[in-house]
C-alpha cells in the first residue's frame, strides 16, 4: 500500500513541479539576460579611468557580492514598495533580485575577462587609426566575450539554483511547489526528491554544455 502510495505522490506532483519549472526558467533566463547587461556595464565601469564611474561600479559590485540574496529579494519585494508606494508583483521583484545579484558577479567576469586580453591589442588597433572605443568594440571584446562564456554559464547555473529562495516570498518557482505539496500531502521525501531532480534536468544539461565548450577552447 505504502508503494502505491509513493508511486502516485510522484506522478501527482508533476503537473505542480512542470509549473514551478516554467517559472523558474523565465525568471532565470529573464534575469541573467538583464543582469548581463548590466554586467556589462558595470564591468566596462570597472576598468574605467575615471574614478567616479569606477567608484559608482566598485559600491554596487560590493554591496551586492557583501549581502545575501535572500536579504537582496525582501528589500527589492518589501523594501522599495514600501519606499516608493508602488507594489512590485512576486515575479518581476524576483526578475530583478536575479539580475541586481547576476550583473555584480558578471560585472567581475567582463572585468577579468577584459583586462586578460593581452595589453598589446589595444596597441595594435590604435597602430591601425581605431580610437579606444572601435579597439574595444572590435578587437577586445570579441575575444573577451569568448573567455566569458565558461563563467558566464556557471553563473548561469548558480542563479538557477538560488531561485529556490523565491519561495519566501510565494513565488511559484520549484521549491515553492515541491513546499505546497509536500505540506498538503505530508509526502516530504517524495516532493523534495522530484524537486531536486527538477533542478537536475537543468542543471546536468547547462554543466555538459558547458564542459564540451571548454574542452573546445582548450584544443583552439
Amino acid at each position: 500500500m505504502y508503494v502505491f502510495t509513493t508511486t502516485n505522490n510522484y506522478i501527482q506532483i508533476l503537473p505542480d513541479l512542470w509549473i514551478g519549472f516554467l517559472y523558474t526558467l523565465l525568471i532565470t533566463i529573464v534575469g541573467v539576460l538583464i543582469g548581463f547587461v548590466l554586467g556589462a556595464l558595470f564591468g566596462l565601469m570597472r576598468i574605467s579611468k575615471n574614478k567616479v564611474i569606477y567608484g559608482i561600479a566598485t559600491v554596487y559590485i560590493e554591496i551586492v557580492r557583501g549581502t545575501p540574496l535572500l536579504v537582496q529579494i525582501f528589500f527589492i519585494y518589501y523594501g522599495l514598495s514600501d519606499l516608493t508606494g508602488i507594489n512590485l508583483d512576486k515575479l518581476t521583484a524576483s526578475i530583478l533580485a536575479i539580475a541586481a545579484n547576476a550583473g555584480a558577479y558578471i560585472a567581475e567576469i567582463v572585468r577579468g575577462a577584459i583586462q586578460s586580453v593581452e595589453k598589446g591589442q589595444m596597441e595594435a588597433g590604435r597602430s591601425l587609426g581605431l580610437s579606444s572605443r572601435q579597439t574595444m568594440r572590435y578587437i577586445i571584446w570579441p575575444q573577451a566575450l569568448r573567455r566569458m562564456i565558461p563563467p558566464l554559464g556557471n553563473q548561469f547555473i548558480i542563479s538557477l539554483k538560488d531561485t529556490s529562495l523565491f519561495s519566501a516570498i510565494a513565488v511559484t518557482d520549484i521549491m515553492y511547489q515541491g513546499r505546497q505539496y509536500a505540506s498538503s500531502t505530508f509526502a516530504y521525501f517524495e516532493s523534495y526528491l522530484m524537486v531536486g531532480v527538477f533542478y537536475l534536468i537543468i542543471t546536468i544539461p547547462s554543466m555538459l554544455i558547458l564542459r564540451q565548450y571548454e574542452r573546445r577552447f582548450e584544443r583552439e
